[in-house]
């Protein structure tokens, strides 16, 4: 089952349609992206690998480590909306049901201010992560 999972994971992963998006994301992600992917870049959170803007079926997911299906989302204020949320809800139920991701989210603001903060909760998941793979 889990290799028949993994064939569908594959075939939902990066699609070609969405690369034009993923692509104006990189490159016009907002300050707080910035400075978490410095952070989070070449495996300097517990050695784990994460991609940027990458795409799970029809969403594009702020950070991602695959090898953990952990996905890190920072929120600004349109997520605080009603339609906001109940986006999120959605994005959440499917990536979480469909796929088995774990998501954390933070909100822009205290990537800047609680950076420490932000980095020690995602070493917690990270170690929580790991000990059930074993």
């Amino acid at each position: 089952l889990s290799s028949m999972k993994e064939k569908v994971d594959i075939r939902t992963h990066n699609l070609p349609e969405y690369c034009e998006r993923r692509r104006k994301l990189r490159t016009n992600g907002t300050s707080a992206e910035a400075v978490m992917w410095r952070m989070l870049k070449s495996r300097q959170v517990e050695g784990v690998k994460f991609r940027r803007q990458f795409s799970v079926g029809p969403y594009v997911l702020d950070f991602y480590s695959p090898e953990l299906k952990l996905c890190i989302e920072l929120d600004g204020s349109p997520h605080y909306t009603r339609d906001g949320y109940e986006n999120d809800q959605r994005r959440s139920e499917y990536l979480e049901s469909m796929h088995g991701i774990r998501i954390l989210r933070f909100e822009n603001k205290n990537v800047f201010k609680f950076a420490n903060g932000v980095i020690s909760e995602i070493v917690n998941v990270v170690k929580e992560l790991r000990s059930l793979k074993k």
